[in-house]
């Protein structure tokens, strides 16, 4: 990243941003959790990309240069930490479940950022202690650094729904399945499988915050049937696409 914004108090407050809006590379000295009640929330580092829909909270340690954009009309709410408040005792950034509980006490945390009271202070305090409680989830994307891992990731990451296996990638790249398979262990930590599963979820996601239906959403990130599709985003997001929709709406209808 370059021209990177230097804003050393990482801010609590709550904001709308429009679909496909973004906010330009930055970073503070201070933690910060950020969570989207409506839309679809992506923040990217240099080391790659965490995606969460409104079940979902991504914690930003202090110091990451990190950028934000919007799928669908996002309602941002941010928290912010002293560097030395680390109730996660995590050094990057990290996807968290957000129960019904700790969606609450973040929108209401942010909803009167400049007060301070004895009340707010107690609110913080057991939103710290939720956190803590927050399951860590793998919605990431990471950056390829091999070029011949980073051209196997732009053909899925244009068609998701690219039904090739990996060694017909790595020969439409010009990479051996075995080297392929070795650099999705080394540098991303997973399997192929499993990082196209991250990036048809992420798509999909993307999809469903511009009103796409199903169906369709489906079809185009390569799942062979619907039920397939409802099945996998109800294991990895604790909803089922159209639920998740509905409560987008529903946020989107209280602001």
């Amino acid at each position: 990243m370059s021209n990177i914004r230097h804003t050393p108090k990482a801010p609590t407050r709550a904001r709308s941003l429009a679909a496909g809006e973004r906010i330009d590379a930055h970073r503070h000295d201070e933690h910060q959790i950020v969570y989207a009640g409506s839309g679809v929330l992506a923040v990217t580092t240099d080391a790659g990309t965490w995606f969460a829909p409104g079940t979902r909270a991504i914690w930003v340690p202090a110091g990451t240069a990190h950028a934000h954009r919007a799928h669908g009309h996002l309602e941002l709410h941010l928290v912010g930490l002293p560097a030395g408040d680390n109730p996660l005792a995590l050094d990057a950034p990290t996807v968290l479940a957000v129960s019904p509980l700790l969606r609450e006490l973040i929108r209401t945390y942010t909803r009167d950022p400049d007060q301070d009271s004895p009340e707010r202070r107690r609110l913080l305090a057991v939103l710290r202690d939720q956190l803590r409680a927050s399951p860590q989830q793998p919605m990431r994307l990471p950056t390829p650094t091999d070029p011949r891992l980073a051209a196997v990731c732009a053909i899925v990451h244009t068609n998701p729904a690219d039904p090739r296996t990996l060694a017909a990638l790595g020969a439409a790249t010009g990479a051996g399945e075995r080297t392929l398979s070795r650099l999705f262990r080394s540098e991303f930590g997973m399997t192929f499988p499993q990082w196209r599963t991250q990036s048809r979820l992420y798509h999909a996601l993307r999809m469903l915050a511009d009103d796409t239906p199903v169906t369709t959403v489906a079809h185009r990130c390569g799942w062979s049937s619907t039920s397939a599709f409802i099945d996998v985003f109800r294991r990895s997001f604790g909803c089922t696409p159209g639920t998740h929709n509905r409560r987008a709406q529903t946020a989107l209808s209280g602001r």
